[in-house]
């Protein structure tokens, strides 16, 4: 076994703008009833027709150019998505045509907003077992293509957005991904879902006028399961590691609500220099939130090479994870 690492990063959103004053226009909210129970001001969502595949390639071949790569050099593409371009062929079939990875094998892992810390598991695990060396792990969302612009509860908080990393060989020992925590708990499943579209409620006339195809959730339950489960496996990763808040430079996680954020940084004892929160001005992009936080914390200088960085997410399914990475680039 060798130790991978992340040797590249890159971000992608689309240009739109859609602010808390435009979806005051839309529904029964306002800009102070979002920001004090979100924390988001703003989120960016794609144009009619642009697909999860084009916010996708767009951040893949940022991130295979800093890696001092081409689209050959790819072996593996993983796409962590709940919003597939369609059920298939895969995501990651789309995104190799359209980048021209002509020797990349890969496909779509779906885990909501663990998509990107699952992804990325399972793409360190490949270059750690030889079975790869360069992977290509992306997490990325078009929420707009399923959020219901009629619903205050949902439609405030979700944005789209792609980033991409490359996932290779470690080239200085102690650098890479250290370890990871995942669990899940389908128990929760409904309380945060599209109840229509797949083999059980195939769409028909009765789920479209039931807006059955729109993320339905149960925001109560939601925000509790997450408080609690993002400081339990945290919590659990460190004392595997025997590392300690102190040691963390870094507390990067899920963008999906400030509070959530803040409570489990709070709870591990972080002080808020050491957390990234780019909520404000992206919303929840769902696999997204991850890898655009490191992009920031990187452009803000807040991230460097060897800095030991803590990853979170909680997501639908439910789905719950933590990556432990000494930072590489």
């Amino acid at each position: 076994m060798r130790r991978a690492a992340i040797k590249s990063l890159a971000a992608y959103v689309p240009p739109r703008l859609l602010t808390n004053a435009d979806l005051e226009k839309l529904v029964d909210t306002s800009d102070e009833w979002i920001l004090q129970r979100t924390g988001i001001r703003e989120r960016h969502i794609v144009e009619p027709g642009v697909a999860t595949s084009d916010l996708a390639k767009e951040a893949a071949l940022g991130a295979i150019e800093r890696a001092g790569l081409t689209p050959d050099d790819i072996d593996v593409i993983i796409v962590g998505t709940v919003t597939p371009d369609m059920f298939f062929p895969s995501t990651a079939c789309l995104v190799q045509e359209k980048i021209g990875a002509s020797r990349a094998w890969g496909f779509d892992l779906s885990a909501a907003c663990s998509a990107f810390t699952y992804a990325l598991t399972v793409g360190a695990q490949l270059v750690a077992s030889h079975a790869a060396t360069h992977v290509l792990v992306i997490g990325a969302d078009v929420m707009s293509s399923i959020i219901d612009y009629t619903d205050r509860a949902t439609c405030v908080i979700f944005g789209d957005g792609a980033g991409a990393v490359v996932v290779g060989p470690s080239d200085e020992t102690g650098l890479g991904l250290l370890d990871f925590e995942h669990e899940i708990d389908g128990s929760g499943g409904s309380a945060l879902c599209m109840p229509a579209g797949g083999s059980q409620r195939p769409a028909s006339h009765a789920t479209v006028d039931e807006r059955l195809h729109y993320v339905k959730q149960e925001g109560q339950t939601v925000f509790k399961f997450a408080v609690r489960k993002t400081g339990d496996v945290c919590e659990r990763l460190l004392r595997r590691n025997g590392v300690t808040a102190a040691d963390l430079d870094l507390f990067v996680s899920h963008q999906a609500n400030r509070r959530i954020i803040m409570s489990a940084a709070e709870r591990l004892g972080l002080p808020e220099e050491k957390v990234i929160i780019n909520i404000d001005r992206f919303g929840n992009t769902t696999a997204a939130t991850i890898p655009l936080a490191l992009a920031d914390a990187v452009d803000q200088q807040r991230l460097k090479r060897g800095d030991l960085v803590l990853l979170a997410s909680v997501g639908a399914g439910f789905t719950v994870g933590a990556v432990l990475v000494r930072w590489a680039i």
